[in-house]
């Protein structure tokens, strides 16, 4: 048998010196995001729009939110405006459907779902910060829904069982996961063969700048956390899934001062000539 020498031992320690320092920074991330979206869900009021985080007591407000006021199941009390898309549109929702929303917030896309799966199916709403699911616990008891499930967790270890959810739908929510692949495969387990998913989500068109990239505000604000659209398109792909593609898509109006505050003109006006930030709906089956 071989032994370690030195430099093996060196290598050994710096690739998980690495995957220590990955695995912090992910921490900090989630605890950026939980804090920012716990204060969300204690002071922002129905139809404030905050746009995935980023218009919410701030001075820069970007409008990604979709009109969803004239959907069958749509509860004002849900909406915090906090989505980039609708989802239930084109994930294909049947009635008797176990329905799974990823970082379902105060329960907005988990009610249009329910109309869609009526009596005999469920849905479920999992999300990681405790005050969006009180706030959620809270419309459904208004509503009296008994086939609504809304469950404490994180995206890239789902408190749902393998192979038992028909169709996963997410609003504005995967940007903010540190680890992509993850949650992708936790997509693919959950659902069952012949399952799909309708995730509506912030990618970029051409890489952000390192100075963005570096800022945690934008990435609570769905900004800094997203990857360019191949690089998700990909991701996804790499999960397992079939018949992946884009059925939705449009620009978002990011303020020039916003990046002010991180580049210099001469760097933006270098990004604004390849880049930009969309707003994509993205579908895919497990095959």
């Amino acid at each position: 048998m071989k032994q370690a020498n030195a430099e093996d031992l060196t290598i050994s320690e710096t690739l998980i010196e690495r995957d220590m320092n990955m695995e912090q920074q992910a921490e900090t991330l989630k605890s950026i995001v939980r804090d920012k979206y716990t204060e969300i869900a204690q002071e922002a009021k129905p139809g404030d729009g905050c746009g995935c985080g980023c218009g919410c007591n701030t001075e820069y407000t970007i409008d990604m939110a979709s009109d969803y006021t004239k959907l069958e199941g749509y509860n004002p009390e849900a909406d915090l405006g906090l989505g980039c898309g609708i989802p239930t549109e084109h994930a294909g929702i049947r009635e008797g459907d176990t329905v799974l929303d990823l970082g379902s917030g105060a329960g907005n896309d988990v009610f249009v779902a329910r109309r869609l799966v009526g009596e005999r199916g469920k849905v479920i709403g999992v999300d990681m910060t405790k005050a969006m699911i009180e706030r959620a616990e809270e419309n459904k008891k208004k509503l009296g829904y008994t086939n609504v499930d809304f469950r404490f967790g994180e995206i890239e270890n789902m408190p749902v069982e393998s192979d038992t959810v028909d169709v996963v739908v997410s609003n504005c929510v995967l940007n903010l996961v540190p680890n992509k692949e993850k949650a992708f495969a936790e997509i693919f387990r959950v659902l069952k063969m012949g399952g799909r998913f309708s995730i509506s989500d912030i990618v970029t068109r051409g890489s952000l700048p390192k100075a963005v990239l570096s800022v945690a505000e934008l990435y609570a604000g769905c900004i800094s956390g997203a990857v360019t659209k191949e690089s998700y398109l990909s991701i996804v792909e790499h999960a397992g899934f079939a018949g992946v593609k884009v059925v939705k898509e449009k620009g978002i109006a990011v303020p020039d001062d916003l990046f002010l505050k991180h580049i210099s003109r001469s760097e933006l006006a270098s990004y604004k000539t390849t880049g930009g930030i969309l707003s994509v709906t993205v579908v895919g089956e497990k095959r």
